[in-house]
């Protein structure tokens, strides 16, 4: 069978790039940090299409010094042939053209993570400039500007300045280089973060087994040079998930199939802990909402190991088969899948919508755990998985009354739970607010102080129970954490319901020393394990109240941090006197009002999940049991002026 050329006939062209500066949060999401970071993952995705179908081993990502961003792949090069409806060349078609690419019919690209072919033009719309170089044998170069017409004004978005040109270079490269500078009058900021490119990067690396990722930070004075390359693939992934961790056996179980043109791929291990962490991928994308391969791998896990179990007599003939939660807990596993006419829902592509994934994941689970189940050097495997399972149920059973209580069932337990909440007037969900507060102190000042319409303040009399340590039933004995389940109005684990969200914003608010951040740490360790949609819709706050008072006579300036301190100093002026808060209980009503509870003047810390995998893994190191661990990343990464990459500040 004669190789198939790959040409600029097989661009497929659906739309013009009109839209794309008028409504960038339409293509990107935001024009925040997030968006500016989706433009770059539109490229990268592209540099490793070419590697996931086979054609490229190697991408190498740079951060340059004047902000721009550069990948480079060595897959085929992108066609530089003149395509002959359009009469240009396919390079200046897929950085022109929305929906202009080779991803559209399935000969060229039998996986494809950039499968909405916006990615390139998108990239070039919201740059200041952009150029493209594509080897060959010989390189071919092509460049882009946004700039202002002089005529009319507007911006002029991703025009060529030239067409593409053969250099006249030779060299023995091939593949394609992309780099790009992000226009500031797109983006609220242009600055790549190291630590968020870094964690993405390694992510696709453990997820194409054995291609080598680079990336270099050339923004400082000595660059930052680093390389992920994983043999292992999505095995090795599991494993830096359970560092830290205390597994129940040695190797995670693997498994690879295809089922009706799907590449379905999963790692599983399990762990002493109690939380399920599964997650999962649709052609190197991020599902953190799941979809029908989610549901299907779970699902069939649940029927095979249950048939397991009866054979094995781990279950008698008249007891009720175990649950799919007793299954998965403590359970840490990858699932990957790779197939075409992906049908994502929306283009941040958060969730697979494919019906017929679920019956192809399923099966292959169960068949391909069925036959490891049946060898006998699995044994002490699945004895150790079923173990934990049965000892899952049993504290599932015994966890059904504390249940009950949390989701209000038992009317005079409940009330007794909350009665410390200050409500709000309000019910709608939408407006209103719960303020977490350290102490009774802060709480009464937050009570007299806030919004009575659409406030409300639950005082924290006693420090939260550390999730990660204990199991659900544990969790629930602990007061703090009934009571706010029960202000919340959710349920927890797997009886959570977001649409019972009593407040949109819940907001910690503590001090600003060691121990406050330990209250936050430990809340937000059991919103991660217990509410973790709670996080991932952005339902999840953090007070910043300042750190001083800058005053003198009749002016009172307030400082949220050391850098603002000094500006605020110079705006009292001469025989300025500074107040140093230790905690919410040193201000009075009317001051914590001001400036931590008052939505005009704030500063609220939003916690988002980016990266669930990451979060995982910190949070496992954080506040898990392995101490040497925890004082390794405190020791690397303690940087307490420096705000988190799971959080962003916004005023609200």
């Amino acid at each position: 069978m004669a190789k198939k050329t790959y040409s600029a006939d097989d661009i497929t062209v659906l739309e013009g790039l009109e839209a794309v500066r008028v409504r960038p949060g339409m293509y990107i999401g935001s024009t925040g940090e997030k968006g500016l970071h989706h433009i770059l993952w539109e490229i990268v995705d592209n540099a490793i299409d070419e590697a996931a179908n086979g054609h490229a081993d190697s991408v190498e990502v740079i951060l340059h010094k004047d902000g721009s961003a550069s990948v480079e792949d060595n897959g085929r090069g992108i066609p530089v042939d003149i395509h002959k409806d359009k009469k240009v060349s396919a390079v200046e078609l897929v950085f022109t053209q929305l929906h202009a690419g080779g991803k559209f019919g399935n000969d060229n690209y039998n996986y494809s993570g950039g499968l909405h072919g916006v990615g390139a033009s998108v990239t070039n719309a919201l740059s200041e400039w952009l150029k493209v170089e594509v080897y060959k044998g010989n390189v071919y170069r092509m460049e882009f500007s946004s700039h202002e017409d002089p005529k009319t004004g507007k911006i002029l978005s991703g025009i060529p300045k030239a067409p593409l040109f053969d250099t006249g270079m030779r060299t023995r490269k091939k593949g394609t280089f992309v780099q790009f500078k992000p226009d500031p009058r797109v983006f609220d900021t242009v600055n790549f973060k190291f630590e968020i490119v870094s964690k993405r990067l390694r992510e696709i690396a453990f997820l194409n087994k054995g291609v080598k990722i680079t990336l270099i930070d050339k923004r400082e004075d000595t660059p930052i040079v680093k390389e992920f390359k994983y043999d292992g693939g999505i095995k090795d992934f599991v494993k830096y998930m359970n560092e830290g961790k205390n597994t129940l056996y040695g190797e995670p179980l693997y498994v690879a199939a295809e089922k009706e043109g799907i590449v379905i791929e999963f790692a599983i291990q399990n762990t002493d802990s109690y939380t399920e962490s599964i997650y999962s991928f649709v052609n190197n994308i991020p599902t953190p909402e799941g979809g029908m391969h989610d549901v299907g791998f779970k699902s069939g896990l649940t029927k095979v190991l249950n048939e397991f179990a009866r054979a094995n007599n781990y279950i008698k003939e008249k007891e009720p088969n175990l649950m799919g939660e007793d299954f998965r807990e403590g359970m840490t596993a990858i699932l990957s899948i790779k197939m075409k006419n992906v049908q994502f829902e929306g283009q941040t592509k958060t969730k697979l919508g494919n019906p017929e994934v679920r019956p192809a994941v399923e099966s292959v689970t169960i068949e391909e755990i069925g036959i490891l189940s049946k060898n006998k050097k699995n044994a002490d495997v699945f004895d150790a998985i079923l173990k934990k399972a049965l000892g899952a149920a049993k504290v599932r059973n015994a966890a059904k009354h504390a249940k009950e209580v949390a989701r209000g069932k038992k009317e005079a337990e409940a009330t007794k739970l909350i009665g410390k909440l200050a409500n709000c007037s309000s019910r709608k969900a939408e407006l209103n607010e719960i303020f977490i507060v350290e102490g009774d102190s802060a709480g009464g000042s937050a009570k007299q102080g806030r919004d009575r319409q659409h406030q409300a303040i639950l005082p924290l009399r006693g420090k939260p129970l550390n999730a990660e340590k204990k199991r659900i039933d544990e969790v629930l004995k602990n007061e703090e954490i009934r009571t706010i389940i029960s202000a919340l109005g959710t349920g927890i684990g797997s009886d959570f319901t977001l649409k019972n969200l009593n407040y949109h914003k819940v907001i910690i608010l503590s001090d600003a020393d060691q121990d406050g951040a330990h209250i936050r740490a430990i809340l937000l360790t059991f919103f991660f394990r217990y509410m973790r949609e709670l996080v991932q819709m952005g339902h999840v706050y953090i007070g910043m109240p300042p750190l001083y008072k800058v005053y003198k006579k009749d002016v009172e300036e307030y400082a949220y941090d050391d850098n603002e301190l000094h500006s605020k100093i110079e705006k009292v002026g001469r025989g300025y006197q500074i107040q140093r808060y230790k905690g919410l209980g040193e201000m009075n009503p009317e001051q914590l009002w001001e400036t931590t509870m008052n939505p005009r003047s704030r500063v609220l810390m939003q916690v988002t999940l980016e990266d669930a995998a990451e979060a995982e893994r910190l949070i496992t190191t954080l506040m898990g049991d392995a101490i040497d661990a925890r004082k390794a990343y405190i020791s690397e990464n303690a940087d307490f002026n420096k705000e988190d990459s799971f959080m962003k500040e916004v005023k609200l």
